[in-house]
């Protein structure tokens, strides 16, 4: 049922519209640092970028390969397609889409959990440009009070909160696995000062692979 499912029309174009809008971002991204530096005369020495580009990039190839693997399943592909190409998926579109599914008793691998992950992350998308065209708007007569000291406190547990109120669903279901990440992710970042809020993209698939082989370990002994 899942394999016919994989190879409908729908999926078929979820794919083409997801590799086309891809490769459309790719080229926009890259389209626009080219127009500046033609613009104004600005063209980097060939060289120290080719050189430059070589000592960054295979960090963000071995995240991006992960993040696939990472993600996909928990997303489904039309979701994950719309993720990759809208950005902020660990803080935004991935506990939207889970919290979805979740609401509605599906997994991302049914068809009716693809459809509601695309969904759900498509709205979230549009709330997001909602919410930034307001702010944009506002940002000089509410900057007084964004930046009134009381409010510090509550800005700075906005993340916590979201993951919090998920992690509570998700662990609750199985205590035996969700509490092993968490222990390990706690560890980790107590442990190692340069871990923070920026290397989420790296020990997001870390997490998971843990989980994964600590669930495997925990199913082989009988304990699951």
């Amino acid at each position: 049922m899942e394999q016919e499912f994989l190879n409908t029309p729908y999926m078929k174009a979820t794919h083409k519209i997801g590799m086309i809008s891809g490769l459309l971002l790719c080229l926009l991204i890259l389209i626009f640092p080219f127009a500046v530096a033609v613009s104004f005369g600005a063209l980097p020495k060939w060289k120290p970028l080719i050189d430059g580009v070589i000592a960054v990039c295979p960090m963000y190839w071995a995240v991006g390969i992960i993040e696939i693997f990472t993600y996909v399943p928990m997303l489904g592909a039309g979701g994950a397609y719309l993720s990759f190409v809208t950005g902020n998926i660990s803080n935004l579109k991935l506990p939207c889409a889970l919290d979805a599914m979740e609401r509605a008793g599906v997994k991302a691998s049914s068809e009716e959990g693809e459809v509601i992950s695309t969904i759900s992350i498509a709205v979230s998308s549009i709330v997001t440009m909602v919410i930034i065209m307001v702010g944009v708007l506002l940002i000089i007569p509410l900057t007084p009070i964004l930046e009134a000291p009381a409010l510090n406190a509550a800005f700075a547990q906005i993340l916590p909160a979201l993951f919090g109120g998920l992690g509570v669903v998700f662990v609750s279901k199985n205590p035996k696995i969700g509490l092993a990440p968490i222990a390990l992710m706690l560890v980790l970042f107590i442990s190692i000062p340069a871990l923070n809020a920026s290397t989420v993209g790296i020990m997001v698939p870390v997490g998971v692979i843990f989980t994964l082989g600590y669930s495997r370990i925990l199913y082989k002994k009988g304990w699951l």
